[in-house]
């Protein structure tokens, strides 16, 4: 048998059956946001145009302020879709610190 046919049935036989390798894939909990009617705690998200939004978030307990577009799903729920940034703090504060200039250049 030659190298290539070797390979070739190495291949073959460590193919795709996993018929005793069953992975389970779990479905990623959606976390339930709080309705701020019905929440006495502050606001933390605002909308600043047509599905567009700046929220705060806790990821890996840092705090994080992001700015994303919203779709709406098949069922009618509105989504953060890809499109978006989330800044740290620090970079926050250094965006609020910018934007005097920001505001000049575009006037």
């Amino acid at each position: 048998m030659s190298k290539r046919q070797k390979s070739k049935e190495f291949v073959s036989s460590s193919g795709s059956d996993n018929s005793g390798d069953e992975r389970k894939t779990k479905k990623k909990k959606q976390k339930k946001r709080p309705d701020p009617e019905e929440s006495d705690e502050e606001e933390t998200s605002w909308e600043i145009g047509k599905k567009r939004k700046v929220s705060i978030n806790n990821f890996k307990g840092k705090v994080l302020i992001d700015i994303r577009e919203y779709y709406e799903d098949s069922e009618g729920n509105e989504k953060p879709g890809k499109k978006g940034i989330s800044l740290s703090v620090d970079q926050w504060k250094k965006l609020k610190e910018i934007m005097p200039k920001v505001d000049k250049a575009i006037s």
